[in-house]
């Protein structure tokens, strides 16, 4: 089992990574693997609507995002970190996000359907559950299980350095990631035993402008 870390912050090592690896370290000793992947400097477009993705299976746009969907099919869970922007996500990792999920709405692909997620925030101070309210919006929209751990999934400091010093939010780190070692393992042994997944209905969308 591999569960994927999503960096949406643009420093390679900064406080989300930090975050990020802790949850890594305790996944792994867990027995499972994991991989970081960094969303980069580079820019990020955000979703243009045009809905080519529902025709190609992909976005329209070349970059870390289709790289993100190519690996996301072939991985049990998801762990989105952001720092806290304006007491929001960062621009880049809220247009990568939009476009991974609204391609893979589109496409009828479902790779995000029913793998378990958790958000992780970073901040200097404040503006942390802004932040996590509008990452786990992305997963309940996709039907995927929501982990939690003791407390909200966040960590505080303005260097890498501070975050080390941030004790309970490092802890709330591993048992997040323990937490979602359980929850995989649990889906594993479920499916094993035959216990299926939940009947499907086709999606109804009311419009109240008539």
């Amino acid at each position: 089992m591999k569960v994927l870390l999503v960096n949406g912050s643009p420093h390679e090592k900064g406080c989300t990574f930090t975050a990020l690896e802790e949850v890594a370290k305790t996944l792994n000793a867990e027995g499972i693997e994991t991989e970081i992947f960094q969303i980069g400097t580079k820019p990020i477009s955000g979703c243009i609507a045009c809905k080519t993705c529902g025709k190609t299976g992909h976005c329209v746009f070349s970059d870390r995002v289709n790289e993100f969907l190519a690996l996301a099919g072939e991985a049990d869970g998801f762990v989105v970190g952001s720092p806290v922007h304006y007491a929001s996500a960062g621009g880049a990792i809220t247009s990568f996000l939009d476009r991974a999920f609204y391609t893979d709405l589109q496409s009828g692909k479902q790779i995000f359907y029913l793998k378990p997620a958790a958000a992780v925030v970073s901040a200097r101070r404040a503006g942390t559950t802004a932040t996590f309210d509008q990452l786990n919006k992305y997963f309940t929209l996709s039907e995927m299980p929501v982990i939690s751990s003791r407390y909200w999934n966040m960590v505080h400091g303005h260097t890498p350095e501070d975050v080390k010093q941030d004790l309970e939010g490092l802890q709330i780190m591993r048992i997040l990631g323990r937490n979602m070692a359980w929850f995989l393992k649990c889906k594993e042994a479920g499916i094993k035993a035959g216990v299926p997944f939940p009947a499907r209905e086709e999606r109804i969308a009311t419009n109240f402008i008539r």
